[in-house]
């Protein structure tokens, strides 16, 4: 039966499943391919821990979607993650190590229940994955990446850096669309950022980045960042987007998440006419919000786009003083003090409007949450992937 069989496709998602305890096979998986081919382990970082855990979540996702008999995504899926791994240096050869090293992980970790069927349905499964990211990635003609120059490095707050490039040729991307980052400090390991203007003819780019606790490549990128740097940046994923017929929008930001939200909002003063932009843009304290001035300055020329900034706290930390005053003119609302998703409900649920949410995992999902409380139809709320 194949990928017709939805019993033995729940055996296999259940042995991928990392809430079930696939960290022993994940592991035999990469030590078998590893083995098999010793090129493959340059391919990625030393620390296999995230990698590890993205790779069963990926896989527990598209066997869930193969049992509900869904095809059109995970197959979407696949060829964007065969496009993607081409920044790695992915070879074909690579892609059969990889399926050889998967079918004998899962074989090797559910030997008490192989069977025909379930040896059909995962090789089956395993073609599917390997032949569907090798025939992307043949398919695709343009480069992997391409590679910019620090040109500016400014720090904002004391856990946001302002970083701007000159690619060495233009990166074509839709607003609110994110790519995958590659810095000197941190090679081979690649993080997720949102380009925080539109895509310019002339290769600029500009991204906000926020130290987090733990994040070894957030922390040093504004720790360590200096003119000069090279990056290597990957083609662009997401498709966060404000339909300009679709009537009045309410976005939400946290921190940095703000980038592509104001990259939306940047796009859209090229027309004449807009539907009204609302825009909670939030931090922990006053001085978090770094980004106000910008913000100011386009919303006193485009009257479509309103503005109301929150913060946790009234009042700054002592450092503060250290960086800039954030603090525009007036002319924005009034600053709010509480939790974003506390203060985007005080005014209802927003449900007429097209809502987009940017920020932390917490917060867009406490803030998604909290809208859907109030009764904003779950179907009009769009945000990244919630991933750490």
């Amino acid at each position: 039966m194949g990928l017709d069989d939805r019993d033995a496709l729940t055996v296999l998602r259940d042995a991928v499943d990392p809430r079930r305890g696939s960290d022993p096979l994940i592991g035999d998986f990469y030590t078998r391919w590893f083995a098999a081919d010793l090129s493959v382990r340059d391919l990625f970082p030393p620390d296999m821990a995230r990698q590890r855990t993205a790779f069963a979540e990926a896989m527990t996702w598209l066997f869930g979607e193969l049992i509900a008999q869904r095809a059109e995504e995970p197959v979407a899926f696949l060829a964007q993650l065969g496009r993607d791994h081409r920044k790695y240096g992915v070879t074909q050869q690579h892609y059969d190590t990889m399926g050889q090293a998967l079918y004998a992980a899962l074989r090797n970790r559910l030997a008490d229940q192989w069977s025909d069927r379930l040896a059909q349905t995962a090789r089956d499964a395993v073609a599917l994955t390997t032949g569907v990211m090798r025939g992307a990635a043949e398919a695709e003609e343009g480069p992997p990446f391409c590679d910019g120059t620090v040109i500016e490095h400014v720090r904002a707050t004391r856990d946001v850096s302002v970083v701007r490039l000159k690619l060495d040729q233009p990166l074509a991307y839709h607003p609110g669309q994110y790519v995958t980052v590659q810095v000197p400090q941190w090679p081979r390991r690649w993080r997720y950022l949102s380009p925080a203007i539109p895509a310019d003819p002339d290769g600029y780019v500009e991204f906000h980045i926020r130290s987090v606790p733990g994040g070894m490549v957030s922390t040093a990128i504004v720790n360590e960042t200096r003119v000069g740097d090279r990056w290597r940046i990957s083609n662009p994923h997401g498709g966060l987007a404000v339909d300009r017929d679709g009537g009045d929008v309410l976005m939400v930001a946290g921190s940095t998440g703000l980038a592509p939200l104001r990259t939306l909002i940047m796009d859209m003063t090229r027309f004449g006419a807009n539907p009204r932009v609302h825009l909670f843009f939030g931090g922990r304290f006053p001085c978090d919000l770094y980004d106000l001035l910008t913000l100011w300055q386009i919303a006193s020329t485009n009257p479509w786009l309103s503005v109301t900034p929150v913060s946790e706290y009234s009042s700054d930390p002592p450092w503060a003083a250290e960086y800039p005053d954030p603090s525009p003119p007036r002319g924005l609302h009034v600053r709010q003090t509480g939790r974003l998703d506390e203060v985007v409900t005080r005014y209802g649920n927003w449900g007429d409007r097209q809502i987009l949410i940017c920020g932390g995992v917490a917060m867009t999902a406490a803030t998604k949450a909290a809208l859907t409380a109030k009764g904003a139809p779950q179907e009009r709320i769009q945000h990244d992937p919630l991933t750490t």
